[in-house]
């Protein structure tokens, strides 16, 4: 894991009104490699002025492009995902550099982007309205117009990923967009930036880096009235307090989840046991929203699932995340790191029984940087803090369960509902648990894979509205309604 910093170090800049710039207070943000706390880039620290100027930029922009063809729309959203697609690997590997995560899954994250592009411009065609008889002799109709300029604040975890597939769905739909990456990853933006100056029209596309400040700017601003965030419940609450004090605005949240995996006996116990183990999230280091947390096994199973998982965990590569073979690096930043690590402390004490990790993993390559090792909780319970929030880190807490009432309830008694993952043979029982969890993603005899199309999204604390396929276009409109009322004989 060595690297000569002056080969890779960089100064990047955002993108404003389809120039390529350093922030107005000539301010930066430096990123480092979590594998090696080495600096590898900067980038510019934007403020409000910056925000400014982008909200000015989109909204002159947006005139112009709401009246454009879905055609045309749909050609630039191709055309950007060519250019994304066509710098896949630079994006990947600077990204494993950015994140920590595992080379493998980036790639698979700039793949799964420029096919989400693909598919919201495939579905520009959907923007339909409706007819309403609702009056004799009357025309009655809606359609769907644009908000304007749309505020999109991006996670460390799939920086492209989700960068690039979210600006989709809102330029199709006729808006214009401002997106602020994390300030833990924001490398692969610039990679973005640079592609949206050359291929978009000025002010259509703006990327603005920076820190929280930078985000409460556009959550703040009064011209955006439309915020789409992906993060955590607290930042998530913040943005909703920083909207409403300024205007009425269109909010919506993907946040976090601790998401129950429920292996019942009569499930396949080996495919079970793996899906644990992928469900959790390994190559991001179990930094993903959707990863399964809480796996709890039927006191009939119990042990033999237990084993067949630990088993695949001491198989987990913890490394380089550069090098092909390693299926797992580093924590993102010495805050997760911190985090994750406060996290098993509180495990033991509260009396869960480690049985795998919980420690840095040995050896020179790992005396710099952010490491956790895969580590599993067992005869967790439901009050302890480890089995009721989201750690985002490497730990699984498993859990035991008796009867299916039991299950139910220790899978609703938290405050999230993002996702939840079934394993069983019983297609009654499957329908049964899909109705009475609380969750709005479910996987029966799955998990981790989302599907195109499939609306996204959680209950409860874990978020409101739906992204990755129509539903989330749809959410980048407002409803017309347009009324022809029959003249008086």
């Amino acid at each position: 894991m060595t690297e000569q910093p002056d080969d890779l170090f960089r100064s990047r800049r955002m993108l404003i009104d389809g120039n390529l710039v350093k922030s107005s207070g000539r301010q930066w943000i430096m990123s480092v490699n979590p594998a090696t706390e080495m600096p590898i880039g900067k980038v510019p620290l934007g403020n409000a002025v910056d925000v400014d100027a982008a909200t000015e930029a989109a909204i002159r922009a947006q005139k112009q492009w709401k009246t454009t063809a879905i055609s045309t729309r749909a050609a630039l959203i191709n055309k950007i995902a060519d250019a994304i697609e066509a710098r896949s690997e630079e994006i990947a590997q600077l990204e494993t550099r950015d994140t920590g995560n595992t080379l493998g899954p980036m790639r698979r994250d700039v793949s799964v982007a420029v096919e989400r592009m693909r598919l919201a411009a495939g579905l520009g065609y959907e923007l339909k309205g409706e007819t309403i008889p609702a009056s004799p002799g009357g025309l009655h109709f809606t359609r769907r117009v644009p908000y304007g300029v749309i505020g999109r604040i991006i996670p460390f975890n799939h920086p492209i990923g989700f960068a690039a597939s979210r600006l989709a769905p809102a330029l199709m739909a006729g808006n214009s967009i401002i997106i602020k990456p994390s300030e833990q990853s924001p490398l692969s933006a610039c990679i973005l930036a640079e592609i949206c100056a050359e291929l978009a029209p000025p002010g259509l596309i703006n990327i603005v880096t920076g820190d929280a400040a930078t985000g409460r700017a556009i959550a703040r601003h009064p011209k955006i009235k439309r915020l789409a965030f992906i993060g955590s419940v607290a930042t998530g609450m913040g943005i909703q307090r920083d909207a409403a004090e300024v205007a009425v605005k269109h909010v919506t949240l993907e946040l976090g989840g601790k998401n129950p995996m429920i292996i019942c006996p009569d499930a396949n116990l080996d495919a079970a046991a793996a899906a644990a183990v992928r469900g959790m999230n390994f190559g991001w280091q179990g930094q993903s929203c959707g990863s399964t947390s809480r796996l709890m096994l039927h006191d009939d199973i119990y042990d033999t699932v237990l084993e067949k998982v630990l088993a695949r965990i001491a198989d987990i590569r913890i490394g380089d995340p550069l090098d092909e073979t390693t299926t797992m690096g580093p924590m993102n930043s010495v805050q997760q790191y911190e985090k994750t690590k406060q996290y098993i402390d509180l495990a033991k004490d509260e009396g869960a029984r480690l049985l795998t990790g919980g420690t840095p993993p040995e050896g020179p390559a790992f005396k710099k940087g952010f490491w956790v090792s895969p580590t599993v909780f067992g005869d967790v319970d439901m009050s302890m803090r480890i089995a009721r929030e989201e750690v985002f880190g490497p730990v699984l807490s498993v859990l035991r369960w008796n009867s299916y009432d039991q299950a139910v309830s220790m899978a609703n008694d938290v405050d999230y509902g993002l996702t939840a993952s079934i394993w069983t043979r019983d297609l009654q029982q499957a329908m049964d648990f899909s109705n009475d969890i609380e969750a709005g993603y479910i996987w029966i005899n799955g998990t981790g894979t989302h599907f195109r199309n499939v609306p996204y999204g959680g209950l409860k604390n874990s978020g409101v509205s739906r992204e990755e396929g129509l539903d989330e276009l749809l959410s980048y409109t407002e409803v017309q309604a347009v009324n022809f009322v029959a003249p008086a004989p």
